[in-house]
């Protein structure tokens, strides 16, 4: 057998601010060295009277996502900086519509006002609402949009305006409020995507609105995303698994947890206090989809209200985009941006008075990193284990063989993992850290582009790897059935017969 060695766990905590391994640390000097040589980076002032341009934990997001390659790190820093300033992210964000922005807040994830266990904000996403007749009424709204742009459609500048908010308003207010580490601040979030009734034809016809958000985080909100849990797959799903995860590049994948209806309350009370949990999912909030976030209590405690709105008899935050401006001694203002009628506001939603966490933007100052106990890092991001087998034979019943899929809801029946079966392991997050330093006995035997990727990396030591022994070694082949129905054509055989 290989010998083994330890890895180092990129799961929050670990790899973030204040929890750097050494050689970690030594990666974000050189990474902010180059960043400034560069003139992409300038960092704080003299005494901390100038906060650097971008903080510490943001630079950390683009080195786990590149493996704390410096090199690696800094290519898609820069694209994703050139990106912002050519689409004047900051100035899109501080001048679009509110009601355009709200429009467009309804068919994606949606902030509940709760965290986890950890601090990192809950989203929760409904997909059932997102059928042929509201995604038509979207596009036309489209159409008559105030705030456009000739460089990218407008469905898609809306969309970076609600991953701005996220990094923008939701984490750094997660970050002022008290949690178990507020050395460190929150720079990721966990989703409840619910698919409850949907059917495959919706599946169909959301895959690109599904396929630009992915695209959109993985190439320029780097590592926002901790945990997906996915809630009321029908019976088709596992049928459908295999060609659904190809919309989604391998990373995102490997953190989807596929929870079948008895291990739904189950899963999410271990990452998510039960108060935080909607009551439709077992937990005891009381949210709706479409609804404002329903504040939890320790962030309404470190807040002072000053313009809010008011849902259910209860303060919450007003529709449209929300900044941060520093306020007097040390205090944060919450302030309403965007435009009302084509009017710009400015108007500060409240405060918080003693925010907990600012060190990761100040600076220069020394950084005394601190280790994460193991047992912290037990419940493990990777979500391999509780996704179908694309290996599952198709049932005679499903509507992948009917000729125009069903857009009608369907039952619940996700697979349940065997109760022995354990989640697997990703790098340092388990009882067992380790990875095997030598390849495999297959290593360099499956001819790159053989059926099923052969080899995937899931990165941060996920690997899996698919032998098929027709095929080890052979050209790539053409295993898909040509349709005329677009729904069919990324079907093989196998999931066909």
């Amino acid at each position: 057998m290989a010998d083994l060695k330890k890895v180092e766990s990129y799961q929050y905590p670990a790899a973030h601010f204040g929890h750097l391994a050494d050689a970690q640390q030594q990666a974000l000097d050189d990474f902010k060295q180059t960043c400034q040589t560069e003139g992409y980076y300038t960092p704080a002032g003299p005494g901390g009277t100038d906060e650097a341009s971008h903080d510490d934990e943001t630079l950390l997001r683009f080195l786990r996502a590149r493996r704390f390659v410096p090199s690696e790190a800094f290519k898609q820093f820069k694209d994703t900086e050139d990106w912002r300033k050519e689409h004047d992210l900051p100035g899109l964000y501080d001048r679009i519509e509110a009601e355009e922005y709200e429009q467009t807040r309804r068919l994606y994830p949606q902030w509940i006002g709760r965290r986890d266990r950890r601090g990192i904000p809950v989203f929760v996403f409904e997909v059932l609402p997102l059928n042929t007749k509201n995604i038509g009424q979207y596009e036309k709204h489209l159409k008559e949009a105030k705030t456009t742009s000739p460089k990218v459609s407008t469905k898609n500048l809306r969309l970076f305006t609600l991953y701005e908010s996220l990094i923008t308003f939701v984490q750094p207010l997660c970050s002022m409020i008290p949690r178990h580490h507020p050395e460190t601040p929150i720079s990721q979030s966990n989703n409840i995507v619910d698919i409850t009734g949907v059917g495959l034809k919706q599946f169909w016809n959301l895959k690109t609105h599904m396929q630009d958000a992915s695209q959109l985080a993985t190439a320029h909100f780097p590592e926002t995303l901790d945990r997906i849990f996915i809630v009321g797959a029908p019976a088709f799903f596992p049928t459908v698994w295999g060609w659904i995860k190809r919309w989604f590049d391998p990373i995102t994948v490997s953190k989807m947890f596929i929870l079948s209806p008895a291990n739904v309350m189950p899963t999410l009370s271990q990452y998510i206090d039960p108060e935080h949990i909607p009551k439709k999912y077992g937990g005891k909030l009381d949210w709706d989809w479409g609804m404002m976030p329903v504040l939890e209590e320790d962030i309404q405690n470190a807040i002072q209200w000053e313009s809010p709105n008011v849902q259910d008899g209860r303060n919450t935050l007003p529709i449209g985009p929300i900044r941060w401006e520093h306020g007097e001694n040390g205090s944060m203002r919450a302030v309403a941006v965007g435009s009302e009628g084509g009017k710009a506001r400015t108007k500060v939603i409240f405060t918080v008075p003693n925010p907990i966490q600012n060190d990761a933007a100040k600076g220069p100052k020394a950084v005394v990193n601190t280790p994460i106990e193991e047992e912290e890092l037990r419940l493990t991001t990777a979500g391999t284990a509780t996704q179908p087998d694309v290996e599952t034979p198709v049932d005679s019943e499903t509507p992948v063989d009917s000729e125009t899929p069903s857009d009608s809801p369907t039952p619940t029946s996700t697979p349940k993992p065997a109760e022995n079966e354990s989640l697997p392991l990703r790098q340092g997050t388990s009882e067992s850290p380790f990875e095997q330093q030598h390849q495999t006995h297959a290593a360099g035997q499956l001819q790159e582009g053989t059926p099923h990727a052969a080899v995937n990396d899931h990165g941060f030591g996920d690997q899996t790897i698919t032998m098929e022994p027709s095929t080890v070694g052979q050209a790539p082949k053409d295993v898909s059935i040509k349709s005329e129905d677009p729904q069919l054509q990324d079907i093989s055989p196998k999931q066909k017969a």
